[in-house]
Protein backbone atom coordinates (compact mmCIF):
# COMPACT_ATOMS: atom_id res chain seq x y z
CA UNK A 1 0.00 0.00 0.00
CA UNK A 2 1.46 3.28 -0.83
CA UNK A 3 2.26 5.47 2.64
CA UNK A 4 -0.53 8.05 3.36
CA UNK A 5 -0.52 10.94 5.65
CA UNK A 6 -0.63 10.68 9.01
CA UNK A 7 -2.31 14.22 10.04
CA UNK A 8 -1.61 15.20 13.77
CA UNK A 9 -2.39 18.16 15.86
CA UNK A 10 0.56 18.86 17.58
CA UNK A 11 1.44 21.10 21.41
CA UNK A 12 3.43 24.03 19.80
CA UNK A 13 3.88 26.29 22.32
CA UNK A 14 2.94 27.21 26.25
CA UNK A 15 -0.15 29.72 25.55
CA UNK A 16 -0.30 32.61 27.12
CA UNK A 17 -3.91 32.84 28.70
CA UNK A 18 -6.50 30.84 26.05
CA UNK A 19 -4.50 28.27 24.00
CA UNK A 20 -4.43 29.94 20.14
CA UNK A 21 -4.86 27.90 17.03
CA UNK A 22 -1.34 28.16 15.26
CA UNK A 23 0.63 28.91 17.85
CA UNK A 24 -0.34 26.73 20.80
CA UNK A 25 -1.54 23.99 18.65
CA UNK A 26 -0.10 22.95 15.26
CA UNK A 27 -1.56 20.89 12.30
CA UNK A 28 0.88 18.99 10.89
CA UNK A 29 0.63 16.47 7.62
CA UNK A 30 4.11 15.46 7.57
CA UNK A 31 4.25 12.39 9.21
CA UNK A 32 3.31 9.62 6.46
CA UNK A 33 2.71 5.41 7.38
CA UNK A 34 1.90 2.77 5.29
CA UNK A 35 -0.90 0.98 7.28
CA UNK A 36 0.40 -2.20 5.81
CA UNK A 37 3.82 -2.55 6.61
CA UNK A 38 4.81 -0.10 9.44
CA UNK A 39 6.32 -2.57 12.14
CA UNK A 40 4.39 -3.07 15.21
CA UNK A 41 6.44 -4.56 17.51
CA UNK A 42 3.76 -6.77 19.29
CA UNK A 43 1.25 -3.72 19.57
CA UNK A 44 -1.05 -2.54 17.42
CA UNK A 45 -2.87 -0.22 14.61
CA UNK A 46 -5.31 1.92 15.09
CA UNK A 47 -6.94 3.98 12.62
CA UNK A 48 -8.66 7.18 14.77
CA UNK A 49 -12.32 7.56 13.87
CA UNK A 50 -13.41 10.48 16.72
CA UNK A 51 -11.62 12.10 19.20
CA UNK A 52 -12.86 14.00 22.17
CA UNK A 53 -12.09 17.76 22.92
CA UNK A 54 -12.75 18.60 26.72
CA UNK A 55 -11.32 21.14 29.09
CA UNK A 56 -8.59 19.39 31.00
CA UNK A 57 -6.46 19.51 27.61
CA UNK A 58 -5.57 23.06 28.58
CA UNK A 59 -4.39 21.71 32.00
CA UNK A 60 -1.87 20.01 30.10
CA UNK A 61 -0.44 22.97 28.23
CA UNK A 62 2.83 23.79 30.75
CA UNK A 63 6.17 22.78 31.50
CA UNK A 64 6.69 19.44 32.98
CA UNK A 65 6.21 19.10 36.91
CA UNK A 66 7.70 15.74 38.97
CA UNK A 67 3.73 15.02 41.45
CA UNK A 68 1.35 16.97 39.20
CA UNK A 69 -1.85 15.07 38.93
CA UNK A 70 -2.38 15.72 34.91
CA UNK A 71 0.66 14.92 32.80
CA UNK A 72 2.17 17.69 30.72
CA UNK A 73 2.55 17.67 27.02
CA UNK A 74 5.81 17.43 25.58
CA UNK A 75 6.38 20.59 23.13
CA UNK A 76 6.06 18.80 18.89
CA UNK A 77 4.21 15.71 20.15
CA UNK A 78 0.31 15.48 19.50
CA UNK A 79 -1.92 16.81 22.09
CA UNK A 80 -3.99 13.84 23.91
CA UNK A 81 -7.57 13.15 25.10
CA UNK A 82 -10.15 10.54 24.73
CA UNK A 83 -10.52 8.79 21.24
CA UNK A 84 -12.51 6.03 19.64
CA UNK A 85 -10.67 3.95 16.47
CA UNK A 86 -10.86 0.71 14.65
CA UNK A 87 -8.09 -1.77 14.77
CA UNK A 88 -6.44 -2.16 11.08
CA UNK A 89 -3.40 -4.83 12.42
CA UNK A 90 -2.50 -6.39 15.46
CA UNK A 91 0.39 -8.51 17.14
CA UNK A 92 -1.16 -8.26 20.54
CA UNK A 93 -3.64 -11.36 21.82
CA UNK A 94 -6.22 -9.50 23.82
CA UNK A 95 -6.88 -6.73 20.79
CA UNK A 96 -8.28 -8.21 16.86
CA UNK A 97 -8.24 -6.78 13.63
CA UNK A 98 -11.35 -5.12 13.16
CA UNK A 99 -12.17 -4.36 16.61
CA UNK A 100 -13.23 -0.72 17.86
CA UNK A 101 -11.30 0.90 20.93
CA UNK A 102 -11.41 3.12 23.28
CA UNK A 103 -9.23 4.77 24.80
CA UNK A 104 -6.54 6.02 26.47
CA UNK A 105 -7.10 5.76 30.64
CA UNK A 106 -6.33 8.97 31.75
CA UNK A 107 -6.75 10.97 28.20
CA UNK A 108 -4.10 9.90 26.63
CA UNK A 109 -5.15 9.23 22.82
CA UNK A 110 -2.57 11.10 20.87
CA UNK A 111 -4.60 13.24 18.37
CA UNK A 112 -3.16 11.48 15.19
CA UNK A 113 -4.87 9.58 11.89
CA UNK A 114 -3.26 6.47 12.94
CA UNK A 115 -1.94 5.34 16.04
CA UNK A 116 0.41 2.47 17.37
CA UNK A 117 -0.36 1.39 20.85
CA UNK A 118 1.42 -1.47 23.01
CA UNK A 119 -0.74 -1.71 26.31
CA UNK A 120 -4.15 -2.83 25.47
CA UNK A 121 -5.13 -2.44 28.92
CA UNK A 122 -5.40 1.10 28.63
CA UNK A 123 -8.01 0.07 25.67
CA UNK A 124 -12.03 -0.95 25.89
CA UNK A 125 -12.92 -2.63 23.31
CA UNK A 126 -16.49 -1.51 21.98
CA UNK A 127 -19.80 -3.20 21.82
CA UNK A 128 -21.63 -0.45 19.35
CA UNK A 129 -25.35 -0.91 20.31
CA UNK A 130 -28.40 0.25 18.49
CA UNK A 131 -26.78 1.96 15.89
CA UNK A 132 -25.19 4.32 17.77
CA UNK A 133 -22.40 7.16 16.42
CA UNK A 134 -19.26 6.20 17.65
CA UNK A 135 -18.64 9.49 18.66
CA UNK A 136 -21.41 8.91 21.20
CA UNK A 137 -18.51 6.90 22.83
CA UNK A 138 -16.11 9.72 23.25
CA UNK A 139 -19.25 11.71 25.38
CA UNK A 140 -21.90 10.58 27.13
CA UNK A 141 -20.51 7.02 26.89
CA UNK A 142 -17.28 8.20 27.72
CA UNK A 143 -15.07 9.87 30.06
CA UNK A 144 -17.75 13.03 30.18
CA UNK A 145 -20.94 10.67 30.89
CA UNK A 146 -18.30 7.99 33.36
CA UNK A 147 -17.64 11.34 35.47
CA UNK A 148 -21.36 12.31 35.92
CA UNK A 149 -22.52 9.03 36.77
CA UNK A 150 -19.95 7.61 38.80
CA UNK A 151 -19.67 11.25 40.67
CA UNK A 152 -23.24 11.77 41.11
CA UNK A 153 -23.80 7.71 42.26
CA UNK A 154 -20.74 8.08 44.79
CA UNK A 155 -20.68 11.58 46.24
CA UNK A 156 -24.75 13.12 45.66
CA UNK A 157 -26.90 10.89 48.25
CA UNK A 158 -29.26 12.94 46.99
CA UNK A 159 -32.64 12.57 48.24
CA UNK A 160 -36.40 13.32 46.99
CA UNK A 161 -37.28 16.91 47.16
CA UNK A 162 -33.21 18.16 47.01
CA UNK A 163 -32.74 21.44 45.19
CA UNK A 164 -29.68 20.80 43.24
CA UNK A 165 -27.10 23.84 41.18
CA UNK A 166 -25.43 22.39 38.34
CA UNK A 167 -23.09 24.80 36.57
CA UNK A 168 -22.37 24.02 33.48
CA UNK A 169 -24.91 22.60 32.76
CA UNK A 170 -25.58 22.32 29.19
CA UNK A 171 -21.88 20.75 28.59
CA UNK A 172 -21.32 16.74 28.09
CA UNK A 173 -21.00 16.01 32.21
CA UNK A 174 -23.53 19.02 33.35
CA UNK A 175 -26.28 17.72 31.17
CA UNK A 176 -26.21 14.14 32.37
CA UNK A 177 -26.03 15.25 35.92
CA UNK A 178 -29.70 17.43 35.71
CA UNK A 179 -30.97 14.25 34.07
CA UNK A 180 -29.58 11.77 37.39
CA UNK A 181 -30.98 14.24 39.35
CA UNK A 182 -34.51 14.49 38.35
CA UNK A 183 -34.37 10.63 37.89
CA UNK A 184 -33.88 10.73 42.01
CA UNK A 185 -36.48 13.02 42.32
CA UNK A 186 -34.59 16.32 42.83
CA UNK A 187 -35.44 20.04 42.17
CA UNK A 188 -32.18 21.15 39.49
CA UNK A 189 -31.07 24.55 39.31
CA UNK A 190 -28.65 25.09 36.10
CA UNK A 191 -26.67 27.51 34.52
CA UNK A 192 -25.51 28.26 31.38
CA UNK A 193 -23.84 30.96 29.28
CA UNK A 194 -26.29 31.14 26.29
CA UNK A 195 -30.11 31.45 25.29
CA UNK A 196 -29.36 28.59 23.09
CA UNK A 197 -27.92 26.07 25.91
CA UNK A 198 -30.79 27.29 28.06
CA UNK A 199 -33.42 25.46 25.94
CA UNK A 200 -31.50 23.03 25.77
CA UNK A 201 -30.91 22.27 29.54
CA UNK A 202 -34.78 23.19 29.87
CA UNK A 203 -35.72 20.02 27.36
CA UNK A 204 -33.90 17.43 29.20
CA UNK A 205 -35.96 18.75 32.64
CA UNK A 206 -34.02 21.41 34.47
CA UNK A 207 -36.76 23.52 36.73
CA UNK A 208 -34.46 26.68 36.70
CA UNK A 209 -32.28 26.64 33.66
CA UNK A 210 -30.42 30.48 33.24
CA UNK A 211 -28.26 32.08 31.17
CA UNK A 212 -25.43 33.34 33.91
CA UNK A 213 -24.21 35.98 31.21
CA UNK A 214 -27.58 37.59 31.52
CA UNK A 215 -28.99 36.93 34.83
CA UNK A 216 -27.13 36.99 38.21
CA UNK A 217 -26.43 33.56 39.58
CA UNK A 218 -26.60 34.68 43.16
CA UNK A 219 -29.53 36.30 42.85
CA UNK A 220 -31.22 33.15 41.04
CA UNK A 221 -30.45 30.90 43.58
CA UNK A 222 -31.30 33.51 47.06
CA UNK A 223 -35.05 33.56 44.62
CA UNK A 224 -34.95 29.36 44.95
CA UNK A 225 -34.32 29.37 48.95
CA UNK A 226 -31.05 27.82 48.69
CA UNK A 227 -29.06 24.35 47.54
CA UNK A 228 -28.86 20.93 48.92
CA UNK A 229 -26.58 19.47 46.02
CA UNK A 230 -23.55 22.05 43.76
CA UNK A 231 -22.27 20.17 40.83
CA UNK A 232 -19.30 22.36 40.28
CA UNK A 233 -18.09 22.50 37.06
CA UNK A 234 -16.87 26.20 37.05
CA UNK A 235 -15.26 27.33 39.78
CA UNK A 236 -14.80 31.44 40.41
CA UNK A 237 -17.43 33.31 41.13
CA UNK A 238 -20.32 30.53 40.68
CA UNK A 239 -18.53 28.48 43.58
CA UNK A 240 -18.75 31.83 45.42
CA UNK A 241 -22.54 32.28 44.78
CA UNK A 242 -23.12 28.49 45.72
CA UNK A 243 -21.37 28.88 49.01
CA UNK A 244 -23.76 31.95 50.14
CA UNK A 245 -26.63 30.21 49.27
CA UNK A 246 -25.83 26.54 50.40
CA UNK A 247 -27.90 24.84 52.84
CA UNK A 248 -27.14 23.65 56.15
CA UNK A 249 -24.70 20.13 55.66
CA UNK A 250 -25.08 20.69 51.88
CA UNK A 251 -22.69 18.61 49.42
CA UNK A 252 -20.83 20.06 47.06
CA UNK A 253 -19.06 17.76 43.60
CA UNK A 254 -15.97 19.59 42.79
CA UNK A 255 -15.82 18.09 39.26
CA UNK A 256 -13.87 21.22 37.20
CA UNK A 257 -12.92 24.83 37.62
CA UNK A 258 -12.80 26.28 33.88
CA UNK A 259 -12.81 29.36 35.47
CA UNK A 260 -9.68 29.18 36.44
CA UNK A 261 -8.24 28.53 32.44
CA UNK A 262 -10.03 31.37 31.38
CA UNK A 263 -11.85 34.60 32.56
CA UNK A 264 -11.40 34.10 36.57
CA UNK A 265 -7.26 33.04 36.75
CA UNK A 266 -7.48 33.80 40.20
CA UNK A 267 -10.68 31.86 41.33
CA UNK A 268 -12.50 34.30 42.86
CA UNK A 269 -13.61 32.62 45.56
CA UNK A 270 -13.33 34.98 48.57
CA UNK A 271 -16.17 32.75 51.05
CA UNK A 272 -14.50 29.45 51.64
CA UNK A 273 -15.13 30.14 55.64
CA UNK A 274 -19.11 29.54 54.80
CA UNK A 275 -17.74 25.46 54.77
CA UNK A 276 -16.90 25.46 58.37
CA UNK A 277 -20.43 27.14 60.05
CA UNK A 278 -22.71 25.34 57.36
CA UNK A 279 -20.75 22.13 57.56
CA UNK A 280 -20.19 22.28 54.09
CA UNK A 281 -19.19 18.54 52.51
CA UNK A 282 -16.42 18.90 49.85
CA UNK A 283 -15.76 16.50 47.88
CA UNK A 284 -13.01 16.68 44.74
CA UNK A 285 -13.98 14.01 41.61
CA UNK A 286 -11.68 12.41 39.55
CA UNK A 287 -13.11 10.04 37.54
CA UNK A 288 -10.54 7.87 37.00
CA UNK A 289 -10.57 6.90 40.83
CA UNK A 290 -14.32 5.79 40.35
CA UNK A 291 -14.12 4.14 37.42
CA UNK A 292 -13.36 0.59 38.82
CA UNK A 293 -15.78 0.53 41.14
CA UNK A 294 -18.73 1.63 38.73
CA UNK A 295 -17.71 1.17 34.70
CA UNK A 296 -19.62 -2.27 34.01
CA UNK A 297 -22.91 -1.01 35.81
CA UNK A 298 -22.11 2.80 33.88
CA UNK A 299 -21.95 1.16 30.69
CA UNK A 300 -24.69 -1.25 30.97
CA UNK A 301 -27.35 1.69 32.58
CA UNK A 302 -26.28 4.21 30.69
CA UNK A 303 -26.42 2.48 27.50
CA UNK A 304 -30.17 1.39 27.78
CA UNK A 305 -31.20 4.67 29.53
CA UNK A 306 -29.85 6.06 25.89
CA UNK A 307 -31.58 3.50 23.83
CA UNK A 308 -34.95 4.19 25.68
CA UNK A 309 -34.83 7.51 25.38
CA UNK A 310 -35.07 8.23 29.08
CA UNK A 311 -31.55 9.81 28.47
CA UNK A 312 -30.59 13.04 25.67
CA UNK A 313 -27.43 14.17 24.40
CA UNK A 314 -26.34 17.08 22.52
CA UNK A 315 -23.13 17.50 20.53
CA UNK A 316 -21.37 19.17 17.80
CA UNK A 317 -18.93 16.97 15.48
CA UNK A 318 -15.96 18.58 14.04
CA UNK A 319 -15.23 17.77 10.52
CA UNK A 320 -11.65 17.68 10.26
CA UNK A 321 -8.49 17.24 12.75
CA UNK A 322 -7.05 20.25 11.32
CA UNK A 323 -9.84 22.69 12.65
CA UNK A 324 -8.64 20.76 16.51
CA UNK A 325 -7.18 23.97 17.62
CA UNK A 326 -10.45 25.89 17.08
CA UNK A 327 -12.64 23.42 18.74
CA UNK A 328 -10.42 23.51 22.18
CA UNK A 329 -10.75 27.08 22.13
CA UNK A 330 -14.62 26.95 21.77
CA UNK A 331 -14.86 24.79 24.36
CA UNK A 332 -12.73 27.05 27.03
CA UNK A 333 -14.79 29.92 26.14
CA UNK A 334 -17.87 28.54 25.71
CA UNK A 335 -19.12 29.51 22.19
CA UNK A 336 -19.63 25.44 21.81
CA UNK A 337 -23.04 24.32 21.52
CA UNK A 338 -22.94 21.13 22.91
CA UNK A 339 -20.11 18.06 23.15
CA UNK A 340 -17.38 19.14 21.26
CA UNK A 341 -15.69 15.82 19.29
CA UNK A 342 -13.73 15.55 16.39
CA UNK A 343 -14.66 13.60 13.68
CA UNK A 344 -11.17 12.58 12.26
CA UNK A 345 -11.69 9.22 9.50
CA UNK A 346 -15.21 7.79 8.41
CA UNK A 347 -15.54 4.10 9.53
Amino acid sequence: MTPVTNGRLLFNAYPDGLPQPGKATRYDGSQTIDPDTVPLNGGFLIKTLVLSIDPFIVAKMRPKTPGASLLAYTIGEPIEDYGVGVVLRSENPAIKAGDHVYGVQGGAYPFAEYVIANDATQYRVLEKKDKLHWSVYVGILGMPGQTAYCGWKEFSKAKKGDVVFVSGGAGPVGSLVIQLAKMDGCKVIASAGSNEKVAFMKKIGADVPFNYKTENTADILKKEGGIDIYWDNVGGTTLEAALDSAKLGAKFIECGMISAFTSDPLGGTRNLFTIIPKQITMNGLSVSLLIPKYEEEFYRVVSDLIASGKIQYGEEVIPSLELGGEALLAVLTGTNKAKVVIEVAKE
